[in-house]
């Protein structure tokens, strides 16, 4: 059913809450997700910079837990094509040269600006924000993209009660903020389609 493929930059997977989304969306089988591990570190080392509550060893597991839940989507052997790429920002060719290695279509990312779409026009590739990629993507399949975002609501609502519970439980408050940052980390749950048999009665 997927009909397109999508890369995501960085700064999209930088949020947890953006990212908890996107993964969702990435398994309804309308489109493929795919990043690499340089955008892994870019998200991962903006994170560690700004978070000093955080640590390598958590981020490393929600990577995995990533890489698991859409084992084809990180993409590698892009390097050579650096050198040849101009963006206004020369640390950004990494992802364009991804996106062009992975066949996608279009990036996703908060910085249209890094990505001028007349540079990005002579792969047939196309940036877009990810308000409007959703929106897209609801045009395509609505059911799909409900059932998505309702997956991603209630996982943030059960990490908001188990954050709660540990609070309450935990006298040790620095050991509760751990456990509660954990469960924005959750395993993903990938969609499956539904069997082409015809229900018996």
């Amino acid at each position: 059913m997927a009909t397109f493929i999508v890369f995501y930059d960085a700064n999209v997977l930088y949020p947890a809450e953006l990212r908890n989304l996107l993964m969702h969306l990435a398994l309804i089988g309308v489109f493929r997700a795919r990043w690499s591990a340089d955008v892994h570190e870019e998200w991962m080392s903006s994170l560690l910079a700004n978070r000093p509550d955080l640590t390598r060893e958590k981020l490393e597991r929600t990577r995995q837990l990533m890489d698991k839940a859409a084992p084809d989507a990180k993409v590698t052997g892009y390097e050579h094509l650096i050198p040849g790429l101009v963006l206004p920002d020369p640390k950004d060719r990494h992802v364009l040269a991804a996106a062009i290695r992975g066949g996608a279509s279009v990036i996703v990312t908060c910085n249209l600006a890094d990505f001028p779409q007349q540079i990005l026009g002579e792969f047939d590739i196309e940036a877009r924000h990810p308000d409007e990629f959703v929106l897209h993507l609801f045009d395509l399949a609505p059911g799909l993209v409900m059932d998505a975002a309702e997956n991603h609501r209630e996982s943030l609502k059960v990490a908001n009660r188990f954050a709660q519970t540990i609070r309450r439980s935990k006298t040790d408050a620095a050991d509760a903020e751990v456990l509660a940052e954990y469960t924005h980390r959750m395993p993903f749950t990938p969609w499956v389609a539904p069997s082409m048999e015809p229900i018996r009665t």
